[in-house]
């Protein structure tokens, strides 16, 4: 199921201009519940351009005028949202400088595998972590608690990034089964990406969260560890509920529309009409 046609991303080229002094406390004024949301955008600058390339080395290979349209959109969505997460990368880093350590490993990690990795094997692990991106996103957009109280801007910021990964989840999954097919060899490519890069990323997401925690002297904070529990575990259940979307990832005959939630993305009009409104005061 491929629904492209009726969900062609845009580029969009917004600022958010985040508020430094809140990037600690934005969400649930909780540097727990906050750094944990922090932690993954230090990953996302060099990933984009790491899934801008992977996408890239295909495009002499699709003759589809709509997957071409697609493909430039998704590399001018890519770069904004680099663009924009390094903008929130260096307000961190001005507030927790152990940050930038993290954020200059995963550069380096992915400048290694963009120089180690086959091609082929960049645009599997490209649509594993498009893959993850979405079920992501989709957990944001459709569980309000995740960001109720957040403030405007980083919470505006957020949601933009989540309903532009939603519009484009299935680009680059699209550039792989016309480049490479469906077949066993194929199946199994992807989904050792999914299960490499899913080791990988928390491999080294919770290692960094903890880091910043307690550069923060907030490691042992009891309180603090609670209202982490409670908001991405309990109430908005938004990490136990990414298994059963995560997992469908493995059915043979797997689409990423095969989850239409095409209705979330409603809430775009929104989201650029606050972008804009702050652009012009």
């Amino acid at each position: 199921m491929s629904l492209m046609n009726e969900v062609m991303p845009v580029r969009r080229d917004v600022k958010f201009h985040l508020p430094a002094e809140h990037v600690g406390t934005w969400l649930r004024g909780s540097p727990h519940v906050s750094h944990f949301a922090n932690t993954f955008s230090l990953f996302l600058p060099t990933g984009e351009r790491f899934f801008i390339e992977a996408v890239r080395n295909y495009k002499d290979r699709i003759d589809d005028p709509e997957l071409k349209k697609a493909v430039a959109a998704f590399i001018g969505q890519e770069a904004m949202h680099g663009r924009e997460h390094r903008a929130l990368n260096e307000v961190l880093i001005a507030a927790v400088p152990e940050a930038e350590g993290i954020e200059r490993f995963v550069g380096g990690l992915l400048a290694r595998l963009q120089k180690w990795l086959p091609r082929s094997y960049r645009l599997s692990a490209t649509i594993a972590l498009e893959h993850f991106t979405a079920i992501l996103a989709d957990a944001v957009l459709t569980e309000p608690r995740v960001l109720d109280g957040a403030e405007s801007r980083f919470a505006a910021m957020w949601r933009w990034h989540a309903l532009e990964e939603t519009e484009h989840k299935s680009v680059a999954f699209d550039v792989w089964c016309t480049v490479m097919g469906r077949n066993p060899r194929t199946y199994v490519m992807r989904c050792g990406g999914l299960l490499i890069a899913t080791g990988i990323f928390w491999g080294i997401a919770i290692p960094s969260f903890l880091r910043i925690l307690r550069a923060e002297g907030r490691l042992l904070d009891r309180d603090g560890w609670r209202m982490f529990v409670r908001h991405w575990w309990t109430e908005t259940r938004f990490l136990p509920n990414l298994l059963k979307p995560w997992a469908a990832y493995f059915r043979p005959g797997f689409h990423p529309w095969d989850r239409d939630n095409r209705h979330v993305l409603d809430q775009l009009e929104g989201v650029m009409a606050q972008a804009q409104g702050w652009a012009e005061t």
